[in-house]
């Protein structure tokens, strides 16, 4: 069984292209060494600051790519760990539907 955020991400299947699993843990930041049961979390804040990111920068650049890719990823990894307990995944839904929005939200 997995014991941090890291390596909860790295018993996941299939298992991302080497570039995009490198991304997702520089992105998970400190939070890769958070306890695996925090794993939800981690990745639905960690998707938000790139997005975030992203958007503030314009993201219209080939450059962006892989960012977006990890945003995707590390959203749908969130869902993927919040699944395991279903009592946690309405109000992960909420959560990130409401803040992922307020990014959008905030835009010119």
């Amino acid at each position: 069984m997995a014991d941090t955020v890291a390596s909860w991400l790295a018993t996941r299947t299939p298992t991302p292209p080497a570039a995009l699993g490198s991304r997702l843990r520089a992105l998970l930041g400190d939070d890769a060494d958070a306890p695996a049961d925090r794993a939800a979390g981690a990745c639905l804040a960690a998707g938000e600051r790139v997005l975030r990111r992203l958007l503030d920068e314009g993201c219209s650049a080939r450059t962006a790519a892989l960012d977006l890719l990890a945003a995707d990823a590390l959203v749908t990894y969130a869902f993927e760990a919040a699944a395991s307990d279903a009592s946690t995944l309405d109000a992960l839904s909420e959560q990130s539907m409401a803040s992922i929005a307020a990014l959008a939200e905030r835009r010119p």
